[in-house]
């Protein structure tokens, strides 16, 4: 009986393997630690805050990590399309202010009410009908939009790590003329070679430590929920699934929306007991994954998103050993090499924004709200964008009476 099932999965793997390449296994490891080291100081501020114990930091990072490695990686199989799954970082930067003074099982209530609301917005198909309804020119600038924050960085860290910087740019622009799939791969080399030879590499804290499931009973109440579910739910739709979306629309992949959100929520409440404050469709790292420089195949770049899924599984085993590991990059290392395997992504987006002239002024309204960084009622710039754009369109393209 269980020989066809064991033939199929030795299949899916030799396929797998088969459409893999070393771009798409670099832009994995890039999407992956670009998301750790970009907001996974803010679990532990939060955490520090609210009084939880390493233990409970630690099975926090634990629980995100596998719930995001095994919805990555069965997604990005299941659709044969670049879904990375993240946590909610405008979510976990929310928590810093709300999680204080509220007991800890009543939080956990909180994030597994956030997840089922989550699961049921993706489970009653309501997503998909809010998603056809964004334009392909505004999806495409909210694109560029969420991406242009990051890929500025390199600039701004030129200024305090110059000799770093130039040797990653300079060789980026080298490799890209001569063999453009190894460009991020040899950059990342070429940046850790460097790196290491001005001192800048410092494994001095880096210490390793498997993980331990923490499991906290959920209590509810009407207070958490009110200050924390129902904001997380929003932020979560808002922020990361959204703009999440538009990322894989603006790369040319049609996978149904709602499967993608029903499953998010869904592990997020069989993860919630562990800390998880719930993960959610990723926006920057997926365009790691969905852009030409992770295979420039765009059938076999769900490679890279698996191979994202499968870091993102080592990283988890590990829990907060991550964190030391990471920090033994310089900065400037990290948001170089991701801006860089981000300008695929940008042209790309700014190109198809500006290709509707109809869609033009409202996706450069999209695009500037967005990259702007604007944040009202702790929600992040990439709605606000969406919004302020869908507001242009309407008012500049509504038929006028005649």
């Amino acid at each position: 009986m269980n020989q066809p099932s064991t033939a199929s999965a030795g299949r899916a793997r030799g396929r797998f393997l088969a459409d893999s390449s070393v771009s798409a296994m670099v832009a994995g490891f890039v999407a992956m630690m670009t998301g750790y080291t970009s907001s996974l100081v803010l679990m532990f501020q939060a955490g520090r805050a609210a009084h939880l114990s390493d233990a409970q930091i630690s099975s926090w990072i634990w629980a995100l990590s596998i719930g995001m490695a095994l919805t990555t990686i069965g997604l990005s199989l299941r659709y044969r399309a670049p879904i990375v799954i993240a946590w909610s970082t405008p979510g976990a930067a929310l928590l810093i202010s709300s999680l204080p003074g509220v007991p800890y099982p009543e939080a956990i209530g909180a994030f597994v009410v956030c997840a089922l609301l989550l699961a049921a917005v993706g489970v009653s198909g309501l997503f998909d009908t809010l998603m056809r309804k964004i334009p392909a020119g505004i999806a495409a600038a909210l694109l560029a939009g969420i991406l242009f924050e990051i890929g500025i960085e390199i600039f701004r860290a030129a200024q305090h790590q110059t000799a770093l910087v130039l040797a990653m740019f300079f060789t980026y622009l080298i490799v890209k003329r001569a063999a453009p799939r190894y460009a991020i791969p040899m950059t990342l080399v070429a940046g850790t070679a460097v790196a290491s030879a001005l001192g800048l590499l410092d494994f001095s804290h880096f210490h390793v430590a498997l993980a331990k499931p923490v499991f906290t009973m959920p209590a509810f109440s009407i207070a958490s929920i009110v200050s924390i579910g129902i904001p997380l739910f929003v932020v979560a739709m808002a922020s990361q699934n959204v703009p999440g979306i538009a990322v894989l629309r603006a790369d040319g992949y049609q996978t149904p929306s709602s499967p993608l959100v029903a499953t998010t929520g869904l592990a997020s409440v069989v993860l919630a007991p562990f800390g998880s404050h719930g993960i959610n469709l990723a926006a920057i790292t997926a365009a790691i994954c969905t852009g030409p420089e992770a295979h420039e195949d765009r059938a076999k770049r769900y490679t890279a998103a698996v191979w994202c899924g499968t870091f993102y599984l080592i990283a988890g085993t590990f829990g907060a050993t991550i964190a030391a590991l990471f920090a033994a990059f310089p900065k400037a290392l990290v948001v170089s090499v991701a801006a860089l395997a981000l300008f695929g992504s940008i042209m790309s987006g700014l190109a198809n924004a500006m290709a509707d002239v109809r869609q033009r002024e409202a996706a450069l309204v999209t695009f500037m709200v967005t990259a702007s960084g604007l944040t009202l009622l702790s929600i992040g710039s990439a709605f606000w964008g969406l919004v302020a754009g869908i507001v242009t369109q309407v008012i500049l393209n509504a038929r006028r009476p005649t």
